[in-house]
């Protein structure tokens, strides 16, 4: 894969950076390189999903130049996310491409999120690449649980991704969904084996997206709820701790981790959002829980110059939303897409 050319880039950052209507700054990018995976779970996606043809979803190369893009216009953090990553032909192709950015200190962290199904194959790769930290979904420790939740996955080949990822030098944080009648009890237990291994957790509330083949409002669990929880049992003490995320994040004292929490429903943390998200098929979603799209791959493929693309972009980001329109309580989900089509 060639790098789209960068030397427009100093020019594009001299125009000032991604700033929306209510002034907040947009520099972190969550680009999909696809919307395929190799699990199926519960609460991200229906048992039997439709993928899109290889024609709708972005080449590498009209991937990279639109990271580049952003890149160019103050985008200071980059998380590569899908479905899964790495299951996307040439991948490791388009990190090293990246990593370029990285390199010439315009970027500040280049990253990504896996369900750790193909880490032990991938990170000596990813870390050579200049990938300092990760994030892997993970949601129980108990393989029939995995399998269920997965809907055929092996817990066995996260488990020895893990430690593949450790081995070659990457921090690794678990994301992990809470869900009432599937993995709370198990939180807990969770949380100590994380920290036990060195690795920072973060507990998601289910998100309203997408119609899948389960009731989300039966498994929600209000994080404030199982916060109050935990502190019957430990200490946790809040941190000024900020990743570029919407997490919070504590130090349990016990245990001598960081654990984060991610409440979009319980708590809204739109206030300070300083993210977009690029689907795979070029699509700009400036607000995860509204159904704002800009349509960049039609701007690619028409021939749109870096003006133009640049243009296209800032328009985007000036009308991002207020905030997100989640209410678990729904019949119907806040928007259509799912996540794994979004970008986790």
């Amino acid at each position: 894969m060639t790098p789209y050319d960068d030397t427009l880039a100093a020019d594009r950052a001299a125009a000032g950076p991604l700033i929306d209507e209510l002034g907040r700054t947009v520099t972190y990018l969550r680009l999909s390189v696809t919307d395929r995976c190799d699990l199926r779970c519960v609460y991200c996606m229906s048992e039997h999903m439709t993928f899109l043809p290889k024609v709708e979803v972005l080449t590498l190369e009209e991937l990279d130049r639109v990271a580049t893009a952003f890149i160019g216009l103050g985008t200071r953090k980059l998380r590569l996310t899908g479905g899964e990553p790495l299951v996307r032909k040439g991948m490791m192709d388009l990190v090293r491409g990246l990593s370029r950015h990285r390199d010439s200190g315009a970027l500040d962290e280049l990253t990504l999120t896996t369900n750790g199904t193909r880490l032990a194959e991938f990170a000596g790769e990813l870390a050579a690449a200049g990938v300092r930290r990760i994030n892997v979904s993970l949601d129980t420790l108990n393989p029939g649980r995995f399998r269920t939740l997965t809907r055929g996955g092996d817990l066995s080949k996260v488990l020895a991704g893990l430690d593949a990822a450790q081995a070659a030098g990457l921090a690794v944080k678990i994301n992990t969904v809470a869900l009432k009648d599937d993995n709370a009890a198990e939180i807990p237990d969770l949380i100590a084996w994380a920290h036990g291994r060195g690795c920072d957790l973060t507990l998601i509330e289910t998100m309203p997206m997408g119609e899948v083949d389960v009731d989300r409002t039966a498994d929600f669990v209000s994080l404030k709820d199982l916060r109050a929880h935990l502190e019957s049992f430990w200490t946790l003490e809040d941190l000024p701790l900020s990743t570029g995320g919407p997490a919070r994040y504590v130090r349990v004292a016990e245990t001598g981790g960081r654990l984060g929490f991610i409440t979009p429903l319980s708590h809204n943390f739109c206030e300070a959002c300083n993210r977009v998200r690029l689907t795979c098929t070029g699509t700009l979603h400036t607000c995860l829980g509204q159904d704002d799209a800009t349509d960049l791959r039609a701007l690619l493929r028409a021939g749109a110059s870096d003006a133009e693309l640049t243009a296209a972009i800032r328009t985007a980001v000036l009308g991002k939303p207020r905030g997100h329109d989640f209410q678990i309580a729904r019949a119907r989900p806040a928007v259509a897409r799912h996540m794994s089509t979004t970008g986790g």
